[in-house]
């Protein structure tokens, strides 16, 4: 299995998801979302608060309304409790196989890739999630019924939902090896569906289309992973040169920026930022096409518009902080730490800006915040011997009793207790 990370699409999700959150009684800051680089339909939760989305599902999506039916049911199992009652042995399975997944997650930000990173883990893992994922019908029903609270809650229709399940109701007859995993994790009976369409009759919101502006994210976020994860002439078949609409050039020039062939894609990509010069996202992926072709001096003006435009995005900012430290310059590593700064804020555990600010701490000089940054990235990636080690370094260049004196001592004792747990 392979996570991927991606500020545009995350973002979308989020915005998908945090009315379903809120109307649950669930903080949306609570709850992780994972994005699963598989093309088979398949969501799921695990560990708690934990919901993974599989990017054949979002591709094959058509409309905004599937993939927020599906987050609302998953929602359902979260609210519900469902995971908790598996029992104390499967809590433990889980918190290791969540544990796996967020090394995994450092692993692709230490990557180097702004826009989509991967990070390959454990095959295995697949039949241990097939296994514990089975949920009961009763919680599926369960979970059914929440949703369409959650739906009617937040004045959404239920059909994106019905759609969703009446389109693998015509998997049951398959193989078990044939199925999408969704269905073979979330049993699919006809009352599921029976109760699905009742609820479309009875929904206010039924006849509720789509609203605009999400069908425009979703548009997007479907030609953004199909640019990335398709080859050239199945994005050329999806999006014909001769379709002008902006998610089609959108996933042409990533696909040309693949091949790569520069020269076409910062055409696309460039036309794009001609009609929508503040987009964020179109000048990050500009920055990624500059970086990753040796152009690091253009690439930083790239990410400081998108960064401009999104002070609060982590992995913007991360881009940003990598295309200055590939400048090599004293200015470059002070303002890359500063960015940082901002990403370790938000994702404290993010073993790669944790490994970029030890670089820059080393180029200015700084021994004792190098071997504390170094801690805090083998930490993260669950290297316990390393982390107390260099914590324990860190901790005798620093002065003492300062936060990061106080921290060193910390990571310290956070890696023996680790340590010991796994002896």
């Amino acid at each position: 299995m392979q996570l991927i990370r991606d500020a545009e699409i995350e973002n979308t999700i989020r915005i998908y998801a945090t009315p379903l959150f809120q109307a649950a009684g669930l903080s949306p800051q609570g709850i992780t979302l994972y994005l699963v680089k598989d093309r088979a339909l398949n969501a799921f939760v695990a560990g708690g608060l934990n919901m993974f989305i599989n990017t054949g599902l979002l591709i094959e999506t058509k409309e905004p309304g599937e993939v927020i039916g599906v987050i609302a049911h998953e929602t359902g199992h979260i609210s519900g409790g469902h995971l908790a009652r598996s029992g104390a042995a499967l809590d433990q399975t889980y918190a290791t196989l969540i544990a796996t997944y967020l090394l995994g997650l450092g692993a692709a930000l230490a990557t180097g890739e702004a826009g989509v990173g991967a990070a390959v883990l454990s095959g295995g893992q697949d039949i241990a999630l097939r296994g514990l994922l089975q949920y009961t019908r009763t919680q599926e029903t369960s979970a059914d019924q929440a949703a369409v609270n959650l739906l009617r809650a937040t004045e959404q229709s239920p059909q994106g939902l019905m759609n969703f399940m009446e389109s693998l109701s015509g998997q049951e007859v398959l193989l078990t090896n044939n199925q999408d995993p969704y269905l073979r994790t979330h049993p699919l009976t006809q009352d599921r569906i029976d109760f699905l369409r009742q609820a479309m009759r009875e929904s206010p919101y039924a006849n509720k289309p789509p609203d605009p502006e999400l069908v425009v994210l979703h548009n997007r976020m479907r030609a953004k992973l199909i640019g990335f994860l398709e080859p050239l002439n199945q994005v050329l078949r999806q999006y014909p040169l001769s379709d002008t609409n902006l998610p089609a050039r959108y996933a042409r020039a990533i696909a040309y920026y693949r091949v790569p062939d520069i020269d076409k894609a910062l055409a696309e990509i460039d036309a794009l930022l001609a009609e929508q010069p503040d987009d964020p996202y179109f000048r990050e992926l500009k920055g990624q096409m500059l970086l990753e072709h040796g152009r690091v001096a253009e690439a930083v003006p790239e990410y400081q518009s998108a960064v401009l435009s999104l002070p609060d995005s982590s992995q913007i900012r991360l881009a940003l902080a990598r295309a200055q430290i590939a400048l090599d310059s004293r200015e470059m590593d002070r303002a890359a730490l500063e960015n940082l700064t901002v990403t370790l804020a938000r994702e404290p555990s993010n073993a790669g800006a944790w490994r970029l600010s030890a670089i820059a701490y080393g180029r200015l000089g700084d021994q004792a915040m190098t071997a504390l940054s170094l801690a805090e990235s083998a930490l993260a990636r669950g290297k316990y011997v390393e982390a107390r080690d260099r914590a324990d370094h860190a901790a005798g260049l620093l002065p003492e009793n300062t936060a990061s004196w106080l921290r060193a001592q910390d990571l310290k004792n956070e890696a023996e207790r680790r340590l010991k747990k796994q002896n």
